[in-house]
């Protein structure tokens, strides 16, 4: 098993920026394929990023491509989220998600079987 614990979250002005972190513990780090979700109130977990066991591969929903970047540092057994020109609509609870049963990049948040407490990210216009 694995433990995950975000952090980063806060309040940021639009066009503003965060970086999100997601430390693991347990089991090899570099053995699962990581994910971030949010959840806005009111509306269910949807995916935002993910990422390869090894960090060669990432993919993001259409709405952050281009302004958030998703790594890792495997030795670190850290996850990020680096968010950039933030908007109102990007104010959600973020959560990291960990996966070993897979090796390519998953977008559904049944494929994941770790996941973090959530970090709540509040942006203001």
């Amino acid at each position: 098993q694995v433990q995950l614990v975000e952090s980063g979250g806060g309040l940021v002005q639009a066009g503003g920026s965060l970086r999100l972190s997601c430390a693991a513990s347990g089991r090899s780090f570099s053995g699962y394929v990581m994910g971030w979700f949010r959840q806005a109130p009111g509306k269910e977990r949807v995916f935002v990023a993910a990422i390869s066991r090894n960090g060669g591969s990432t993919d993001y929903t259409a709405s952050v491509k281009g302004r958030f970047t998703i790594s890792r540092g495997n030795a670190k057994n850290t996850v990020y989220l680096q968010m950039n020109s933030l908007t109102p609509e990007d104010t959600a609870v973020y959560y990291c998600a960990a996966s070993d049963r897979y090796y390519s990049l998953r977008y559904n948040s049944h494929d994941y079987d770790y996941w973090g407490q959530g970090t709540q990210v509040t942006v203001s216009s």
